[in-house]
């Protein structure tokens, strides 16, 4: 069983000094699970909100991520 976690974010664009940028919001969590009838992996995302974008972007954590355990 896979205990494989990622951050879920969204890219927020930007300007700064005249250039542009782009900074990353965490909106949740994924896990990759192993299928019930073990033919593979599944990716599950649990959002902390409601979130109305059309881009979501996957992260390993890093050490300063808040977990809710």
């Amino acid at each position: 069983m896979s205990n494989t976690r990622y951050t879920v974010t969204v890219p927020v664009n930007f300007k700064k000094d005249g250039q542009d940028r782009t900074t990353f919001r965490r909106v949740g969590v994924a896990f990759i699970n192993e299928r019930n009838d073990g033919k593979g992996e599944i990716l599950n995302i649990k959002l902390d909100f409601p979130v109305g974008v059309d881009e979501l972007v996957c992260f390993p954590p890093n050490d300063n991520d808040v977990t809710e355990d």
